[in-house]
């Protein structure tokens, strides 16, 4: 191999190393992630409900505002009628009370806004968090399917390999057994044929029974011949 192609390989086999090693990290570093977006979605909320809080109080003084604007209103229109200086003082408190309204609804809009920007925000990012959330359930599922699989396709294989060894072993197990009961087979015949038992054997086999003992007719016979000669 030529050391441009075994660089090429060893630089090949580098990158599936390091590939397997991120890609076995992969769910780890995604949870990691889920849990600082929460932790900023928390933060969110927080911030959230302080600009509703402030927006709230806004709300009131700008309703304020305009309730007192209605009432010194109504003084210097009836003040008008009878003490000219006290309706102009009451005007000038009307003039007063809508600078400051001016102020206090320029506050109070720019906190709607911000409400309203960082409720969308907060809505579309916890919608994220809440897809990549099953996406990565989804893909801890998958990846626990498809373990399994492999562990059982892995001990299927090895069963396999194993059952034919246990097999093999047992035929050959068999051919011993067999082997061994023929040859004490034979060496009961040698043992028999050393003894003599095989004759014996053989005779009776052919109905001629060796050294059987007489009948007792016959030795009652023999016993009177005996006894007269």
């Amino acid at each position: 191999m030529s050391l441009k192609k075994l660089w090429t390989a060893l630089r090949g086999a580098t990158n599936e190393g390091i590939e397997a090693v991120a890609d076995s990290q992969a769910i780890r570093i995604l949870d990691q992630e889920m849990r600082e977006a929460k932790k900023e979605l928390q933060s969110c909320d927080e911030s959230l409900t302080r600009i509703m809080a402030k927006r709230k109080l806004a709300e009131g003084k700008v309703s304020a505002l305009k309730a007192d604007i209605e009432t010194y209103t109504n003084h210097a229109i009836a003040a008008s009628e009878t003490d000219e200086a006290l309706a102009i003082e009451c005007a000038d408190r009307v003039s007063e009370l809508e600078s400051t309204l001016d102020v206090e609804q320029g506050i109070l809009d720019s906190f709607l806004s911000s409400e309203k920007s960082l409720k969308a925000n907060i809505s579309k990012a916890k919608t994220n968090v809440r897809r990549m959330e099953q996406q990565i359930e989804q893909v801890k599922a998958t990846e626990s399917v498809q373990q399994a699989q492999v562990a059982v396709s892995t001990r299927h294989i090895g069963a396999n390999s194993k059952v034919k060894t246990a097999l093999s072993s047992l035929d050959r197990i068999k051919e011993k057994q067999k082997q061994r009961s023929a040859e004490l087979d034979v060496a009961e015949e040698l043992a028999a044929e050393e003894s003599g038992s095989s004759l014996d054997s053989k005779l009776k086999a052919a109905g001629i029974k060796s050294g059987a003992s007489k009948s007792g007719s016959d030795k009652l016979a023999q016993l009177l011949a005996s006894k007269k000669g």
